[in-house]
């Protein structure tokens, strides 16, 4: 067990009883610890219900490219919660982990707040206490009452799509659930705003209108499309002929159009070149990552592909399947889908788009502490709604299934369901963010 693991045992009591999402208790403990939220670089503040890491990743490798030293702050971590935290460039190292999670704890005095809410006060000192040009602060539920939202003068905010997740928290329309997301928007900072269902932009803008937040939209005031090979990205200051994104999907369009929007409000001289290498040289593992070696990709059928995403609910689900179903135009090869989920989450409405798609389901448990599904269950609900569908003890399992079947043509496999069961995976194939 590592410090920080043992650190975060010793906080589990101190957590509130039930999730009540606020932001008294971190702001008495930034108080407390002298405000570090008031010494940050400039910071871009990004909500949203899918894309948040994407986009967040896009920024991040393009004010690289230009010499920037960036901060990021992104949660759930895929396998070391040292994952959420770069330091100019840089995933914190244990040792100064520890050291700030001890300061919080200390300070906090056994306080009731939650594990969220004292990560964040430690990530907030660290980011202050190391120089950098910017800080990417990604929201880690909702917006409004979220730990990260104790920042006043964002330089820009970012509202990515927003879909139906999180409801017991967030409300169960997609209206409200936007209603909270935009509660990042602050006055005189730009609002990117991703594109949108018409609920939900409608209460975004209504938000930035009401703070005062410029509105920079997409479909309106930025568009991009894929033309001849290349990312044709246009806003009222002109047009880019830009590589694709290295991220692939088309979804993942829309994201890099948001992030290069974004850069455009904040650093309108930022050279072209540093959006193209933003571009091509991102990455963002578990979004739609190709694993072409190691231990479990050993176990699958020969010379298949296997990917691996963390799409979790039912507008991850949409994007995924428009994925393969692309993949397929290009380069057909059946379809086999593993797939495991929390049991929080619309594992129907995520499994429903892969019907008539993948030509094989096969459920499998999350490890470890969350809340999943179980296989049989996940495998029971997949049959519902119209797939071929067995349960599976594991990953590993899954691949040794498939791989005793006799395939025409070597399968395209696709592991997805959860960021959890992404990073069991990660782990397992030795593979691990570094």
């Amino acid at each position: 067990m590592s410090q920080a693991d043992a650190i975060f045992e010793r906080f589990a009591p101190l957590h509130p009883r039930r999730i009540d999402l606020s932001l008294g208790r971190i702001e008495r403990l930034l108080g407390d610890l002298g405000a570090p939220h008031r010494r940050l670089p400039p910071i871009l503040h990004v909500a949203g219900t899918n894309g948040k890491g994407s986009t967040v990743a896009f920024v991040r490798a393009a004010l690289e490219a230009a010499g920037k030293r960036v901060h990021v702050y992104t949660s759930p971590h895929l396998v070391r919660f040292n994952e959420r935290i770069r330091l100019a460039g840089a995933l914190v190292d244990d040792e100064r982990l520890a050291e700030a999670l001890d300061r919080c704890e200390a300070v906090n005095a056994g306080q009731s707040i939650s594990v969220f809410e004292i990560t964040t006060a430690a990530a907030l000192l660290l980011f202050s206490e190391t120089p950098a040009d910017y800080l990417l602060l990604e929201v880690g539920l909702g917006g409004r009452f979220d730990a990260t939202n104790v920042i006043d003068a964002p330089a820009a905010s970012i509202i990515t799509p927003v879909s139906f997740d999180h409801p017991e928290f967030l409300g169960d329309t997609v209206e409200q659930i936007a209603y909270e997301k935009a509660g990042i928007l602050r006055r005189g900072a730009p609002a990117i705003i991703a594109e949108q269902e018409e609920g939900a932009l409608r209460v975004i803008e209504r938000e930035a209108l009401r703070v005062g937040a410029p509105r920079i939209v997409a479909g309106r005031d930025f568009f991009a499309r894929a033309e001849h090979g290349r990312l044709i990205f246009e806003d009222h200051d002109g047009l880019l002929d830009l590589p694709l994104p290295r991220l692939p999907g088309r979804h993942q369009h829309g994201n890099a159009a948001t992030a290069i929007a974004a850069l455009r409000a904040i650093l309108p001289a930022l050279p072209t070149r540093a959006l193209e290498r933003g571009l091509t040289d991102v990455d963002w593992p578990a979004r739609l990552q190709r694993l072409r070696g190691g231990p479990l990709v050993a176990l699958a059928p020969a010379h298949a592909e296997v990917w691996l995403d963390g799409a979790h609910n039912e507008a991850g689900g949409r994007v995924l399947a428009e994925a393969m179903a692309d993949f397929e135009d290009h380069s057909p090869r059946p379809l086999a889908l593993i797939c495991g989920t929390l049991a929080s989450k619309n594992t129907a409405g995520f499994l429903a788009h892969f019907k008539g798609l993948a030509q094989e389901t096969l459920a499998v448990p999350i490890a470890g502490e969350h809340a999943g599904r179980a296989a049989e269950e996940v495998a029971a609900i997949a049959r519902g709604v119209g797939l071929s569908a067995a349960a599976c003890d594991s990953v590993a399992s899954a691949l040794r299934f498939l791989a005793a079947r006799d395939w025409p043509t070597p399968p395209r496999i696709l592991i997805a369901g959860s960021l959890y069961l992404a990073g069991q995976v990660l782990e397992e194939n030795g593979d691990a963010p570094r």
